[in-house]
Parts: C-alpha cells; sequence; structure tokens
C-alpha cells in the first residue's frame, strides 16, 4: 500500500484539474459549490451534530444539558446493560448525516468514504492492535447494493492504523425482517441467530479486542446481536464505532419530512421512502 500512495497522490495532481474541469466540486449534502471534490460546504459543515461531552460511561449517549456528569450512567444502560464496551459515534442523526449516508450508501457514493471513516477515526482511542470488523449483509443485498458500505468503512478505518480489518469475521445467515414498529424485545428475537462468527472469524477474534463498524447505529438490535456472537467466541471487549448514531426520541433526523415509521435491518431511517432503496 505505501509503495503506490506516492503514484496515487501524483495522479490525483495530474488529473484532478481535469475532474475538477468536467465535475465541478459540489457539497454531497445541498450541492453548493466547494474547493475539492471530497469534503463539504461550511453551513452543511455546521449543521453536522458531534456528540458532546460529558456522556454516559457505557455507550457514551450525550448528557447535553441534563446537568449530569462524566462517569454516569444514562437511564437505557440502567435499564438494560449492555454487552458492547462502548460506542463511538461520528455524528448523531440529523438531516445533514441522513443525507451523507443516503449519497453514500443508496446513491453509491462510495468516494465519501474516506471523509466519514476520518470523522469516526476521531471518535476512536489511539490506533492500537485490534481487530476492525464490519456489520455483515446478508448475501442477497450485498448482491443487490454491491458493496458492504461498514467494509468500506472498516477498510479506511484500517489503512489510518487504527486495526486490522477482518472483513470475514461475521457472516449473516438469513434475512431479517422490518424491525420497526418492534419492541426491544421483538427485535432481539427478529435478529436472534441471524448472525454467526465465521469459522476464520472465530481463530482470529478468541482474546482481541475489536472495533465493530458500521455506518449508522439506529435500534441496536444489529449491533447487539453481533456484539453477543463476538464476546461468545471470546472477543475480550467490543467497542461499536458508526457514523451517525439515532437517540431514543429524536426527530431531528426527519425535519422537513414525516417521522420515520419502519426500519430494516442495518437500514437507514426514512431508507423506504427513497425510490429504488432497500
Amino acid at each position: 500500500m505505501s509503495t503506490l500512495a506516492p503514484a496515487r497522490r501524483f495522479l490525483a495532481e495530474t488529473l484532478g484539474p481535469l475532474v475538477d474541469l468536467i465535475y465541478p466540486p459540489r457539497c454531497p449534502v445541498c450541492g453548493e459549490a466547494i474547493a475539492q471534490q471530497v469534503g463539504l460546504c461550511s453551513t452543511c459543515w455546521e449543521q453536522l451534530e458531534i456528540p458532546s461531552e460529558p456522556g454516559c460511561a457505557r455507550c457514551q449517549r450525550p448528557f447535553g444539558a441534563s446537568g449530569l456528569e462524566a462517569g454516569a450512567i444514562c437511564l437505557p444502560c440502567m435499564k438494560d446493560p449492555p454487552k458492547h464496551d462502548g460506542i463511538a459515534a461520528a455524528t448523531l442523526y440529523n438531516d445533514v448525516s441522513r443525507r451523507l449516508v443516503l449519497a453514500f450508501k443508496h446513491g453509491r457514493r462510495i468516494a465519501l468514504t474516506p471523509m466519514l471513516a476520518r470523522l469516526m477515526a476521531a471518535r476512536l482511542p489511539a490506533p492500537a492492535d485490534r481487530l476492525i470488523v464490519p456489520v455483515p449483509l446478508h448475501r442477497g443485498r450485498l448482491w443487490y447494493r454491491g458493496f458492504n458500505q461498514a467494509a468500506l468503512l472498516g477498510r479506511s478505518l484500517a489503512a489510518m492504523g487504527h486495526g486490522t480489518l477482518l472483513v470475514d469475521a461475521l457472516v449473516r445467515t438469513k434475512r431479517t425482517p422490518v424491525l420497526g414498529g418492534l419492541g426491544a424485545k421483538a427485535r432481539r428475537r427478529a435478529v436472534a441467530g441471524a448472525i454467526r462468527v465465521s469459522r476464520h472469524g472465530a481463530k482470529a477474534v478468541k482474546g482481541r479486542s475489536v472495533i465493530l463498524v458500521d455506518d449508522v447505529l439506529t435500534s441496536g438490535a444489529t449491533s447487539q446481536a453481533c456484539v453477543a456472537a463476538l464476546k461468545r467466541a471470546g472477543a475480550t471487549s467490543v467497542v461499536i464505532c458508526c457514523f451517525a448514531r439515532v437517540l431514543d426520541g429524536d426527530r431531528s433526523a426527519t425535519m422537513s419530512a414525516p417521522p420515520p415509521v419502519l426500519l430494516s435491518e442495518s437500514e437507514t431511517p426514512e431508507t423506504t421512502k427513497v425510490p429504488g432503496a432497500t
């Protein structure tokens, strides 16, 4: 990889101006003209919501103006202690992050991967000897989409030195039903048995720290199934790393649109309202 870096830089510097001439750089969220192909306009950057401090000691849910201090535990974690060892979310899910995810995942703008991954990496501890495991897609959805967005993000995180990518550590053995409208227990039942550690993954994750990567953390049912499978295989710790996190009761993600009513496995809120989305 390192031997290819100078060649890539040369091509980018040589062909970049020509590409910009043919395809003028635009903000992927609002379409405003920007200076470079990868990035956002200043207005959209300002509208990204970065999780604030202090936050829950277990899941890093921001307390905001609640008056709670660092080290406190949020109510959801007290009611149902998570199996994971923390959540590193680059942003909180709102209209800007929603559009970015839809452009990335359903608009197939995979060139957004490095930018999204850099924002995610900023929320992770210093690079260490860890495994990076993407949330798996069912093979039918993978064939339809052509890529696993979590694996692309994981590859970029690995390239930044945050761990070793193990793309096939987890497999999704069956397609799960739509999770929207289901209670917590029903969601857990829906994904029960749908995700397991592969034979190769079982050998690799035993005794290792793992970063579980996904683009959006919604209800948490899928990620918790992944965490449980990894812990059963012997992982010592599993931190969930995502680009956008949907907080319970948060309706800022819908803004001008009606509140989302359907959340599908490993999918984005309002996916069903987007033509061609799955």
